[in-house]
């Protein structure tokens, strides 16, 4: 398939610059094939049943974005992909010239580091001192927001770009369908029978990285790491096995479970996974997803046209251009069924 196949014409002024005033606010389409409902995301319990199992994506966001200077004076920022252990992270790094290995760097006017090596585009920073990296992300650190969000990050963005159930630290994006939960939703699903379980997969700057190759099979995915706990195992075989419909909320938590799927149901708890997920592709465990609207050309664009359709995704983004709903991290969602012959 081409690139060109996942374009859409997006005005600016629907790309959501801010979250709605309160969690939770936001409109939520419906696509059933060729069928399309405009609703709101509090209304989700009336499109659940008992039975239904729910799986997010418990990571949390870290302020991954430190700024300093090289022994030289020049200026370097860096945004850091993984944090591998107490004192050493992969990072993007942006410098006038890259930094070589051995090369020292100051964040922050106080924290130094030691370039080790290059790792493609990644360079491997070992931090000194006692404090740990992600201790120091948290007191130096800036949220990254997205490249299409244009305002600096604030207090608010602290708040409302991570999810309610944010629990463990380690990504450099939010899994953005998530936060549209808010506690007394999660409190009102749970109470009506619908199952919760979580997962972890860090989610990594790749993830905005653009496609640029014109035949989509020629593109090379990122690696993010995953891990399923044995009781979200538990809870989705139970889930299956009782008739029930598995909802992946978001394409983070879908890329878990589907990795981790590739030889049977949840046969690898727990990996790197670089699975690119493109039309024609065979879902094994997820049959139902909660996602927020993605950009042009993008990846997620093209998993979300393998789950529903690539036609009924067309459709469905035309739908939402024409009825202004607001796209990316902070827009609305929407709940996918997923296409007949996925199976």
């Amino acid at each position: 398939m081409q690139l060109s196949d996942f374009d859409y014409f997006l005005p600016d002024h629907l790309i959501a610059q801010f979250p709605p005033e309160v969690r939770g606010a936001s409109r939520l389409l419906h696509v059933d094939g060729q069928t399309r409902t405009d609703g709101w995301f509090r209304d989700l319990p009336d499109l659940l049943r008992a039975g239904d199992l729910l799986v997010f994506n418990d990571t949390k966001v870290i302020k991954a974005r430190l700024f300093g200077q090289k022994a030289s004076g020049g200026a370097v920022e860096a945004l850091v992909e993984r944090v591998l252990d107490t004192h050493r992270a992969l990072a993007h790094v942006r410098a006038s010239k890259s930094p070589k290995p051995g090369s020292r760097i100051v964040f922050a006017e106080r924290w130094h580091a030691t370039m080790i090596e290059r790792r493609g585009d990644l360079f491997l920073l070992q931090f000194d001192g006692d404090e740990s990296v992600l201790d120091i992300l948290e007191q130096a650190g800036r949220l990254p927001l997205p490249p299409y969000i244009t305002h600096t990050p604030d207090d608010e963005d602290a708040k409302r770009y991570q999810t309610v159930y944010a629990r463990d630290p380690g990504a450099v994006a939010a899994p953005t369908a998530g936060l549209h939960f808010t506690d007394e939703l999660l409190a009102q699903l749970r109470g009506m029978g619908v199952g919760t379980a979580f997962l972890t997969l860090h989610v990594g700057a790749g993830t905005f990285m653009p496609v640029r190759v014109d035949d989509i099979a020629d593109h090379i995915m990122h690696h993010e790491r995953y891990s399923i706990p044995q009781a979200t195992q538990d809870a989705i075989r139970a889930t299956k096995a009782a008739g029930g419909r598995v909802i992946a909320v978001g394409t983070t938590s879908l890329r878990a479970l589907e990795a981790s799927s590739q030889h049977g149901v949840l046969m690898a708890p727990e990996g790197d996974t670089d699975i690119f997920i493109t039309p024609g592709y065979t879902f094994r465990v997820v049959d139902r997803l909660i996602t927020n609207f993605h950009l042009p050309k993008s990846t997620l664009l093209m998993l979300v046209a393998a789950f529903a359709g690539l036609d009924t995704m067309k459709a469905a983004y035309t739908h939402a251009v024409a009825n202004e709903y607001r796209f990316f991290s902070y827009g609305d969602a929407m709940l996918l069924e997923r296409e007949l012959h996925s199976n």
